[in-house]
Order: structure tokens, then C-alpha cells, then sequence
């Protein structure tokens, strides 16, 4: 998995673009620039840290989060490693899913919150979060992941499907696998005619609101919903990336979305995608020409990405995800914020960056990584 990874880090090495929001403010697509990192940098008004000289101050306490399961894998190891670092601090993290951990951060249940897209203006959850707060709160970027298309199909390891079809199999416009518009994708695969059963997210998912809008985005004629937690498509319900994942693996003729780190895990076949510029398999080159086309949306140390989902170049793999961590800037308990705070910068430093890309995640680009922690540090 390491080579698999090695351009991932290249690119981010060599960025000096930022991520783009994904999720409920992911509306724009555009790219980043050298110039755009540094207006956003000015912007902040902090000082910039190290991501690679970052070493933890060990405070010591206790704190939780909950949310993102498609970032477990990633914050177990981080945690792993902070423990080891600092035997005095207690850490605990419940995958309860991006929607859950979300109303669990507003209801003061928890200390910070992980979440596949930011809070939803729709929903009220940014005014909801100040008032808990009684200040601002952080978007915090940690976890980059590719969203893959996992499928089990008999005797089908190549299977390519351009995002007009993806969004008719999970619609459930196409029903079955021998339909013409996969057959003509495929013209050497062996498809059987059997159904097609789609499983989705039954809890409301950070993941979904991803792949929704890569779907709405790149083929908003075929998928007319706009991005939403809450599946609105075809399919059986599966809970949690851990559940998909199984749901997959046991049955036969299933597709379905995940996070790559969970597709790799479970040993599952996974689709390239056709975005209009030709297929591209899940690698960590294409995922990584992803992330480098991301840019900061936010203001200051509210680190907002945006990415891009529609009409990408060829060779960018187009369904890729970022799990932030929401925390409240200012006015928390000063033992708490203290062990947040160093946990958090712990978790965007580049050895631990490093350390997670392993289990199927792509590191944060340097200079988008030092302005976490920057922002880490100025939690207060």
C-alpha cells in the first residue's frame, strides 16, 4: 500500500493549492493556486506550524468525539500513537457516523465532532454550533479519502462505468447487469443478467453526501437530488462504511459506495470511473491529482474545502471525500481545549499523515497541513 501511495505524496509534497470543500458547501469547482494558499494563509492572521517539526505537549485529560466512520481506521491508528506518546491523555472516539456525530457535538455530548461535510446551513447545524460554543466553530481538515465504487460480480474485475450510468444504477433507472448501457462500457466482460443490488448508507453519512454530490454534479439530468446525509436512491440500507463493506463482500450482483481504506480492507473489486475524459481506476495517483485540485473556502482558521466533481481531466479520479474535525474555537474548558488542541495537531502532523496513507487514506499537501495545525494551535 505504501507504493501505492508514493505519487499521493509527491503531489501533496510539491502543492502549494489547498483542498476544496466537499459536502454541503461544495457547490463551486474550480483549482487552487500557489497565490490562492497565501491569500488564505494572510487571510487567517495566524502563524504558521511546522506540520513536520510538530511535537505534542502532552497535557494530559480526557476528551471525546464521535462521527465519521470513514475515518476510523485513520483516528484509531493517530490515537494509538498519541497514547503511546502521551500516557496521561484519554482519548475516545465513537464512529456513530458524520450526521450523528454532528448532533452530538451541538448537544455539548461531545468535545469534537468528525464529519464528512461541513455543517449544513440548510439544517441550521452553523448557527446551532455557535450557540453551543458561544463563539465560532473550526472546520479542521484531517483525512483525505477516495469514495470507491465496490461491486462483486462473478468473473467481472474490470468493470468501467461512466458517472451517466453509475447515477442510473443507483436511481434504479438500470435494474439488471446485462443492461445495454454497461454492456456497451464493457464490451469484453462476461455480465450476467441478474439484478443488480445496490446497497447504500442507511444512517445519515458523510460518505453519502459526498457521493451524492459527485453524482448531482457530474450528472445532475440523470441524479436530480441534491446532496444530502440521507440516501435518497435505490437499493437496501447497510449500516455504516464497516456494514457496506460486509454487505458487499456476502452478496452476489451488489455495487455500492465507500470509503477506499474499507475497499482495500475487505479485499473488494472496485470500478473505474468515466467522467467524460475517460476511465480511471482508483489509484493513488488519480486520488492524489484530486486532492491537488482542491482549494480552502473557508475564512481564516475555519478550513472549508471545496472539491472538484465535475468535468475532471483525465486521469483524476473524481469521487473523493475529506473528514473534517469540528471543534469550537474558543471559550471550552481550559483542560479540555488544551488536550483537543495538541491531539488535533498531532493528527495533521506529517508523521502521522505519513502513517495513515497506509491504511488507504491520501495525506494532506504540506502547506495544507501546517495550516491545520496552525489552526489547531489557536484553539483557545
Amino acid at each position: 500500500m505504501t507504493n501505492r501511495f508514493a505519487k499521493i505524496t509527491a503531489l501533496a509534497a510539491i502543492s502549494a493549492i489547498s483542498l476544496t470543500a466537499c459536502g454541503a458547501n461544495g457547490d463551486k469547482s474550480s483549482s487552487s493556486t500557489s497565490s490562492s494558499a497565501a491569500s488564505s494563509a494572510a487571510q487567517s492572521g495566524a502563524s504558521s506550524v511546522d506540520a513536520a517539526s510538530f511535537k505534542p505537549a502532552c497535557p494530559g485529560g480526557s476528551i471525546s468525539g464521535a462521527g465519521s466512520s470513514a475515518q476510523l481506521n485513520a483516528i484509531n491508528q493517530v490515537i494509538s500513537d498519541y497514547k503511546a506518546a502521551c500516557s496521561s491523555a484519554t482519548i475516545n472516539y465513537s464512529p456513530t457516523g458524520s450526521g450523528a456525530g454532528v448532533k452530538s457535538f451541538i448537544g455539548k455530548q461531545v468535545d469534537w465532532a468528525g464529519s464528512d461535510s461541513v455543517l449544513n446551513p440548510d439544517k441550521g447545524e452553523p448557527d446551532k454550533a455557535k450557540q453551543r460554543c458561544n463563539a465560532d466553530p473550526w472546520h479542521l481538515p484531517m483525512a483525505a479519502g477516495p469514495i470507491a465504487v465496490v461491486y462483486n460480480v462473478d468473473g467481472v474485475k474490470d468493470l468501467t462505468l461512466s458517472t451517466q450510468t453509475l447515477a442510473k444504477i443507483f436511481s434504479g433507472a438500470i435494474k439488471n447487469w446485462n443492461d445495454d448501457a454497461i454492456k456497451k462500457e464493457n464490451p469484453t466482460a462476461k455480465l450476467p443478467s441478474g439484478q443488480i443490488e445496490v446497497f447504500y448508507r442507511k444512517d445519515e453519512s458523510g460518505t453519502t453526501d459526498n457521493f451524492t454530490t459527485f453524482l448531482n454534479k457530474a450528472a445532475g439530468d440523470i441524479w436530480t437530488e441534491k446532496h444530502s446525509k440521507t440516501w435518497k436512491g435505490a437499493g437496501k440500507g447497510a449500516d455504516k462504511s464497516a456494514g457496506i463493506a460486509q454487505a458487499v463482500k456476502s452478496t452476489k450482483n451488489s455495487i455500492s459506495y465507500d470509503e477506499w481504506s474499507y475497499a482495500t480492507k475487505n479485499s473488494l473489486d472496485m470500478a473505474a470511473i468515466d467522467n467524460g475524459n475517460g476511465p480511471v481506476k482508483l489509484t493513488g495517483e488519480s486520488a492524489g491529482k484530486a486532492v491537488s485540485a482542491a482549494k480552502v473556502v473557508g475564512q481564516g482558521n475555519d478550513l472549508q474545502l471545496e472539491l472538484q466533481y465535475k468535468n475532471t481531466p483525465a486521469g483524476v479520479y473524481p469521487a473523493v471525500l475529506v473528514t473534517y474535525e469540528i471543534a469550537c474555537s474558543k471559550g471550552q474548558d481550559a483542560g479540555k481545549t488544551a488536550l483537543l488542541k495538541d491531539f488535533l495537531s498531532f493528527y495533521a502532523s506529517e508523521k502521522e499523515q505519513k502513517k495513515i496513507q497506509d491504511l488507504g487514506y491520501a495525506p494532506l499537501p504540506s502547506d495544507v497541513a501546517s495550516k491545520v495545525v496552525s489552526s489547531a494551535q489557536a484553539l483557545s
